[in-house]
């Protein structure tokens, strides 16, 4: 604490600085979380697990799927939302600010990083950008399982850094987060082992003892020991599955040269958007600056452990998935979520040699200038309106007008309960499963399952051919007699027909 002191008052102008930045961070990540959060599929999906396991004692080994088919990550995302669930009543804002919060633990851990490689200009530049990035604050409002892998991207580079200073007990903390990358990513993140394996070779000299070694090969079992213990009760689904899409399905193939094209313009769009907030030639002219003075000065940095460990990092997924052809060959943005500070990082590293000379000032006081003019006006656009017609807020009132609405019609219809049908355009309404599930707690009623007369329906907006045949169907079962809007959302109270 002496020595944090200490470096405070001797830069107080960097910590005024980034103290400010992590405000704003923490603001733009938490305001209007209520109105604005996307709750939809897997959100739902996710909650009603965890509501299962609160109210009903529903145990689980396993938590969301990896997206490819039979592969499952580990329980441990679900456990690590959980208390914030059951602390909030059921609300999800409990949970996504929790992640939220998260994240901006992230970047002060990026600063630092930033700080002990570089110099405190780089680390607050980086902090700055990671903390007013449009696609970055985007991601760090998700209530998903890919979150998390902010905050543990940075932990496994401060590990890393810790191993090259001698410090060989940090071998046990790059166990743990190799395990927990593979249960909040899986995806991009798969890479981070041959990264660790080729640093093992690198730092020979700072391998583990039997003890350290031991006690890390112990800790990444843990990790997956949930998931090892359902393959085992469920008869080895889960390594089926892995070996199915590993050898079967060739996964990973060595002839790329028809995808390249395409995945190099994919990693632009996916690194120039959490710099940016588009395709412009003015971020392409601060992108050549920086990878110029990189480059300029890559003699001096290579000398650094510490940039080592990120150009390793940063270039071992950008090569891996060019090969990567399994799921049908989608690569998504997300799968690199493990890799957004890192590659903003390396970033700022080019940005922090402009601040040696006034010339070089002047040229990032006018990046940050244009890149709080791009971002700001999205950010607060973002804040207010959320980024789609269908957030939280409007789902939240749909459901309090069915619940009130009930109350009032119930006698008129001649019946105590009511019904919902549900539309959503990914068909599977596990949002508003739980969201009824979670208000019942206030109204003291819920849905019933047998036909009511009184039946109400809900969709939300979608393109007419899938949305139009739901529609017909509900025509068939009941007439309108009220309907109200929710900006993207439509709800009607209906009377079966006899």
């Amino acid at each position: 604490m002496q020595k944090l002191l200490e470096e405070i008052k001797s830069h107080k102008l960097i910590y005024i600085l980034l103290l400010i930045t992590l405000i704003g961070a923490i603001f733009v990540r938490i305001y209007n979380t209520k109105e604005i959060l996307g709750f939809y599929y897997d959100q739902g999906r996710d909650a009603l697990v965890i509501w299962n396991f609160i109210h009903k004692g529903d145990w689980f080994l396993v938590g969301p799927t990896t997206g490819i088919e039979g592969i499952l990550r580990g329980p441990w995302y679900y456990w690590l939302i959980l208390p914030f669930y059951f602390l909030g009543g059921g609300n999800p804002v409990w949970p996504a600010n929790f992640l939220a919060i998260t994240t901006v633990v992230a970047i002060i851990v990026l600063y630092i990083i930033g700080k002990e490689i570089f110099g405190r200009v780089t680390g607050l530049i980086a902090a700055t950008i990671a903390s007013f990035s449009y696609y970055l604050l985007v991601a760090s409002r998700w209530l998903s399982n890919p979150t998390p892998m902010l905050l543990i991207s940075m932990l496994l580079v401060m590990s890393l850094l810790l191993i090259t200073k001698g410090k060989k007990y940090a071998w046990v903390f790059v166990a743990i987060l190799l395990g927990l990358a593979m249960q909040f990513g899986s995806a991009t993140e798969a890479f981070y082992i041959p990264v660790v394996g080729l640093f093992a070779i690198w730092q020979r000299k700072n391998l583990p003892n039997k003890k350290i070694l031991l006690i890390s090969i112990a800790a990444g079992l843990v990790v997956f020991l949930p998931q090892i213990i359902f393959d085992f009760v469920k008869g080895g689904v889960l390594t089926s599955a892995i070996k199915k899409f590993l050898l079967e399905e060739g996964s990973f193939k060595l002839s790329f040269w028809e995808i390249i094209k395409i995945r190099l313009s994919f990693y632009w769009e996916m690194f120039s958007f959490k710099i940016w907030t588009g395709q412009d030639p003015k971020f392409i002219a601060f992108f050549l600056t920086s990878f110029s003075l990189i480059v300029f000065n890559f003699k001096e940095l290579w000398k650094k452990d510490g940039f080592k460990i990120l150009i390793l990092l940063g270039i071992a997924p950008l090569i891996g998935m060019i090969f990567f052809q399994g799921n049908e060959g989608n690569v998504f943005d997300y799968y690199f979520t493990g890799y957004y500070l890192i590659y903003i990082l390396i970033f700022s590293v080019g940005l922090g040699f402009l601040a040696k000379n006034k010339l070089g000032i002047l040229v990032l006081i006018l990046f940050f200038f244009l890149f709080f003019k791009t971002h700001l006006p999205v950010v607060k656009s973002y804040l207010i309106n959320g980024r789609s017609n269908v957030g939280l807020k409007e789902q939240v009132q749909a459901i309090d007008w069915i619940y009130k609405d009930s109350v009032l019609a119930s006698s008129a219809y001649k019946d105590s309960g009511f019904n919902v049908d549900v539309y959503v355009p990914p068909v599977i309404p596990y949002a508003y499963d739980y969201l009824f599930l979670w208000k019942a707690q206030e109204y003291k009623k819920s849905p019933l399952t047998q036909d009511t007369n009184l039946l109400y329906t809900l969709y939300e907006e979608d393109i007419p051919k899938r949305l139009d045949p739901w529609l017909v169907r509900q025509s068939k079962i009941a007439k309108i007699n009220e309907e109200a809007s929710f900006r993207g959302i439509t709800v009607q109270r209906r009377q079966r027909y006899k």
